[in-house]
């Protein structure tokens, strides 16, 4: 079973490839989902990072006050999104 790690924080300038490796130190690393402005296609300061749940618990313990580019990362279990409430 997999687990969905919430990572917050970053620098503008982080990658998808700085991630995986900050990660990979702790375990398996599936995936990893840096999430983008859908207009300007910048990053907005959060990414997933997807890995086997004891990993992802190693991961989460090991890197609670990490850093990447100066900035503290917030790191933590992902939640599920929230439904949408329809617009009318």
């Amino acid at each position: 079973m997999t687990k969905s790690i919430y990572v917050g924080n970053l620098p503008w300038s982080a990658t998808e490839e700085e991630l995986r490796n900050l990660f990979s130190a702790h375990g398996t690393v599936n995936s990893v989902k840096l999430v983008t402005d859908r207009e300007t296609g910048r990053a907005r300061g959060f990414a997933f990072v997807e890995m086997p749940s004891e990993d992802a618990a190693n991961a989460i313990q090991a890197l609670g006050s990490a850093s990447l580019g100066g900035r503290a990362l917030r790191i933590n279990e992902a939640q599920p999104k929230a439904p949408r409430q329809p617009r009318y």
